[in-house]
């Protein structure tokens, strides 16, 4: 009876994969970028409002939906959006965009013009990150650094150095967990209070180091052992090829990111009564 061969990093779900997470992880920084730059210099509200509709619909459409991604989408996103709307709109000088009193307290006025400008920030940025999603949602780290490895010829001494360190972080997590549970098992640096965790901090501080010092030699043994480095190019075990659809996903944004700038025109302020 032979046991199943599994890889942690291949694509093994591709069979499952959602809409979304079949697209080139490049396709799908290349769409929206232009799109997420021209939000920074725009003034309106219904620019970045466009702008999170059609990312909303394609993440709803095209990713994997779990609790957490609603969680951030229905709850996270549209609260982050109010929060920093109304406080860019207590920091706006009324002088200079005008509108209708909405309060007065002693100097300070809170007026329409600036209620507007600041929820127009904060749409904008809303919407940057919605954008910004499509891509984050749907693309694990390894196949971003397969895509620009074979596409955009980043030398692979760099793209696959970068995600072996990048590998660290969650190994370094477990190695945390771990010495902090057996610091609690000792009963050691106890205590509440700054001092007793800067004590605690400074306890973890030296085997993590060395645990990580030990990882990173193994990983460079592991390295040397595969002949990493020695021939300008190497093979792919999993390719991540640029397809048709890409092409056509990112065309489409495009055409699509054009007519709402086009049709809207963003760069004036926000009309205020």
């Amino acid at each position: 009876m032979s046991a199943a061969i599994t890889d942690p990093w291949a694509t093994a779900d591709r069979e499952n994969a959602r809409a979304l997470e079949r697209i080139n992880p490049l396709a799908k920084l290349a769409a929206p970028l232009p799109a997420m730059v021209l939000l920074v210099f725009t003034r309106d509200l219904a620019t970045p409002l466009a702008f999170i509709v059609i990312a909303y619909v394609i993440v709803l459409l095209g990713a994997r939906l779990t609790a957490r991604v609603m969680l951030l989408l229905f709850v996270a996103l549209p609260a982050a959006a109010v929060v920093i709307g109304a406080s860019m709109s207590l920091w706006t000088d009324p002088a200079r965009v005008g509108g209708t009193v909405l309060a007065h307290v002693g100097s300070w006025t809170w007026t329409s013009g600036a209620l507007a400008v600041g929820f127009a920030t904060g749409l904008r940025l809303a919407a940057i990150v919605a954008l910004a999603l499509i891509a984050g949602l749907t693309t694990t780290g390894p196949d971003l650094v397969r895509a620009s490895v074979q596409q955009l010829r980043v030398p692979y001494r760099v793209g696959y150095t970068a995600l072996a360190a990048f590998r660290f972080v969650p190994r370094f997590g477990h190695e945390l967990d771990v010495i902090r549970q057996a610091h609690r098992v000792r009963g050691s640096h106890g205590g509440r209070g700054p001092f007793a965790a800067i004590a605690r901090w400074w306890g973890y501080l030296v085997p993590l180091l060395a645990g990580a010092i030990r990882h990173a030699e193994r990983v460079a043994l592991s390295m040397d052992a595969r002949a990493f480095g020695a021939h300008p190019d190497r093979t792919e075990r999993h390719l991540v090829p640029w397809r048709a659809r890409d092409t056509v996903f990112v065309v489409t944004f495009w055409l699509v990111s054009t007519g709402i700038l086009i049709a809207l025109f963003p760069w004036t302020p926000p009309s205020v009564s």
